[in-house]
């Protein structure tokens, strides 16, 4: 039961961040109806520029600043260069294959200058050797440091988006973005923003996933872009509150996964459920399907 309940707690932890990376992709999905495939070279970019950061001396709270603040810089570059020209081209599926060019680009230039190794993350949040003892069952604070910020992060984001002036522009540029246009907004400025929240969420998730895993290296962020991507999709690609369902989900089934059985199925299992859900019911549990106009 206890080994169940800290599965659990895990799981939970997990599943936040990838609800994390899942509405990171729907900021971008929203605003150009593309997929940014280059994102978990930005969680992985995030944690490693706040490990070298650290190491010449910058305080650790300024490091994960700066290190945020370069992930949402490299998004925008993102934006500009990879996805921008490639949809210029009506129907064009460049952006696809620029955005994972860009993805490993930035995860080979990493490698070149700081090895392929895994190279070990400060405790930014807290020890990993501080639990809490919940109804007898011993809890890593980590884990619960790590869900409630998670949540708090998401919850800001979707009032931001329901109840801000850029949040009603996002949502009119997804619904329509040549009649935003015609009416006046600055879409390009909002998709700008967009991929630039998006950037930075993506650089506090490379860093939250850090300090529970403990390591970083130039592969960290495919394997939780992949589980961001599934967490999106099972929940309905575009809905934030798919995503937080669907992330949690993953997360929970990924931990029961490697726990009881192995974990090179918990590193799998997601791939069966976007299989499943791609065969079964494409719209995500929470999301519907869209009719293009003519």
């Amino acid at each position: 039961m206890n080994f169940a309940a800290t599965l659990l707690v895990a799981g939970l932890s997990v599943g936040s961040i990838y609800a994390m990376i899942a509405i990171t992709l729907n900021l971008t999905y929203w605003t150009t109806r593309t997929v940014n495939f280059g994102q978990g070279s930005i969680l992985m970019l995030s944690a490693m520029g706040t490990i070298f950061l650290a190491r010449v001396g910058l305080p650790l709270g300024f490091a994960v600043l700066v290190a945020v603040g370069v992930a949402a810089v490299v998004m925008i570059l993102i934006e500009r260069i990879a996805i921008r020209p490639a949809m210029s081209e009506s129907g064009s599926m460049g952006w696809a294959v620029s955005t994972l060019g860009v993805g490993i680009l930035l995860q080979g230039l990493v490698a070149r200058y700081f090895g392929s190794q895994a190279v070990a993350f400060p405790e930014v949040l807290m020890s990993s050797d501080l639990y809490l003892t919940v109804g007898g069952i011993r809890i890593g604070a980590q884990y619960l440091l790590v869900f409630t910020f998670s949540i708090i992060t998401i919850a800001v984001m979707e009032a931001f988006l329901r109840l801000t002036v850029w949040g009603r522009a996002v949502r009119a540029v997804a619904q329509d973005r040549e009649l935003a246009g015609v009416m006046g907004m600055p879409v390009s400025g909002i998709i700008l923003i967009s991929f630039a929240v998006s950037g930075m969420l993506a650089g506090t998730a490379g860093i939250l996933t850090a300090q529970i895993i403990g390591t970083v290296d130039p592969a960290f962020g495919f394997n939780l872009l992949m589980s961001g991507f599934v967490a999106g999709i099972l929940g309905g690609f575009g809905s934030n509150i798919g995503a937080l369902v669907g992330g949690l989900l993953i997360g929970v089934i990924e931990q029961f996964a490697s726990g009881y059985v192995s974990t090179a199925l918990g590193h799998g299992i997601s791939m069966v459920i976007l299989l499943l859900m791609l065969a079964f019911r494409p719209q995500g549990l929470f999301g519907t399907i869209e009719v293009d106009k003519a």
